[in-house]
């Protein structure tokens, strides 16, 4: 995709935050990349090139900026909208499958060769899969390093370097200085803070603060309340301002400040950091484009909705095949009702009680005596085979039109269920559940014909938020 010189500029020497995290801007003459936000003074244009993704000014050349910290950057909501191919990728990416299982597997995954994809990749964002994962592995150390106080020798296996001497080298080889170097002269925004107690840290884990940056506005009441609502007992706990859960290997809670989310984990294998911040952003929806949505629903006769919450979002999910199952267990019952339903099934099913069933895991369980009815079990049972035998992948890597017609083929799962799932799991903003009894009676109170469906397109999930928490 082209970027227009001008526009861009415009908006670097204006330092407009709607842009932040959608370009970048690398200067000639000191060979560093800024956000366009930076407060360093706006460079002649002749000095300057703009580039799509940070990997793209670091593969010409370029540094990374110490004052406006590109690593903090929110990501691109483009390739959400787009749900293409690269956009899935990036996600992949973003949850570490490329430091797992290098780009052959990341190909795979996708089920395309690594050659088409590096050919996608050079075509679209001027870098290769292989360059876009060694940038977010290198914005992730440097994060760490600047932030916290995690040694360096586990900073470099949290970003996902295979050694400490091929950290050092990488960094010095495209920054210019090394870890040690960088920490000596980094602020540290973290490294005091302890982490917010959680209800089962985990003996021996290493303990972190990191910020996540996001987009304004941002409702966090909105956020937080809708994922309170729903917090699953002896899994979650949340209120108007704090989540926090059980996951594998440790836990995480989010916080609520001006301008950031604090994301304090708690894990004994530093390595999953990645894949944990960037669901994070997912569950939090901190890379929505709240102008793009404003604009465009703002036209339509959901404009006085949007008006009254612009910074309205759609909560996300942890794990995409969690939310999958509860979707299913929340079939035409109450949300308490499937809270209590759901804690039933991570006290039998998860692993010491307290972490939510994986597909293995739940294929396994004996569900019987908690309160399903027998068509419920039949279709957990049946929507957990497929997501463990590959058939549905509910975490980026099917595209979300695939993955629904996957998911409507499981008995027991309707348009209803399946399009709660994309909105949610899938990340596809013009998800919409079909046949959801509160959007058809809101619909009606606010004389909102069905064909108005149509208008808001591409962003009929956030029209369903909308809907949901009006009142």
């Amino acid at each position: 995709m082209e970027l227009d010189f001008d526009a861009c500029y415009r908006a670097v020497s204006a330092r407009d935050a709607r842009f932040d995290g959608r370009f970048y801007t690398a200067v000639k003459t000191t060979r560093i990349y800024c956000r366009p936000i930076c407060p360093a003074r706006t460079p002649a244009a002749r000095n300057v090139r703009f580039y799509r993704h940070a990997a793209s000014a670091e593969a010409a050349g370029y540094r990374p900026c110490k004052r406006c910290r590109p690593e903090l950057s929110p990501g691109d909501p483009g390739w959400d909208t787009r749900g293409d191919l690269i956009g899935r990728a990036l996600r992949l990416i973003d949850d570490g499958a490329a430091d797992e299982d290098g780009v052959a597997g990341l190909a795979r995954r996708l089920h395309i060769t690594e050659r088409h994809l590096h050919r996608l990749f050079v075509a679209e964002l001027g870098a290769g899969p292989l360059a876009v994962a060694r940038t977010r592995r290198l914005l992730l150390a440097k994060q760490l390093l600047t932030e916290t106080a995690l040694p360096v020798t586990d900073v470099a296996f949290a970003a996902g370097f295979g050694s400490v001497r091929q950290f050092n080298a990488t960094m010095r080889e495209t920054y210019g200085f090394t870890p040690s170097e960088l920490r000596a002269t980094a602020g540290g925004w973290a490294r005091v803070s302890a982490p917010v107690p959680t209800a089962d840290p985990v003996p021996g884990a290493a303990s972190l603060r990191l910020r996540l940056h996001r987009r304004e506005p941002y409702e966090v009441a909105g956020v937080f309340g809708f994922l309170a609502a729903r917090a699953v007992p002896g899994l979650e706990a949340a209120d108007a301002t704090a989540y926090s859960r059980n996951m594998p290997g440790g836990t995480i809670t989010l916080t609520a400040h001006p301008g950031h989310l604090a994301l304090d984990v708690t894990v004994d294998d530093t390595r999953q950091l990645a894949r944990i911040v960037a669901r994070c952003r997912r569950l939090l929806d901190l890379d929505a484009d709240p102008e793009a949505i404003r604009d465009a629903l703002g036209r339509t006769s959901l404009a006085p909705l949007v008006e009254a919450r612009p910074g309205l979002r759609v909560p996300g999910t942890f794990d995409g095949f969690e939310l999958a199952v509860r979707a299913v267990v929340g079939q035409q019952i109450s949300v308490a009702g499937a809270r209590t339903l759901l804690g039933r099934v991570v006290a039998r099913a998860g692993s010491d009680g307290r972490l939510f069933p994986t597909a293995a895991e739940l294929l396994d369980a004996d569900l019987t005596g908690l309160g399903l009815t027998g068509r419920r079990v039949t279709t957990l049972k049946e929507l957990a085979a497929r997501v463990a035998g590959g058939l549905i992948d509910l975490d980026g890597a099917q595209e979300p039109a695939e993955a629904v017609k996957e998911l409507l083929a499981v008995p027991g799962i309707g348009p209803w269920t399946a399009g709660y799932i994309a909105l949610r799991a899938l990340r596809d903003p013009d998800a919409w559940p079909t046949g959801d009894l509160v959007l058809d009676r809101r619909m009606a109170e606010l004389g909102i014909p069905k064909d108005h469906l149509e208008r808001w397109r591409p962003w009929r999930a956030y029209a369903a938020l909308h809907l949901w928490s009006h009142r």
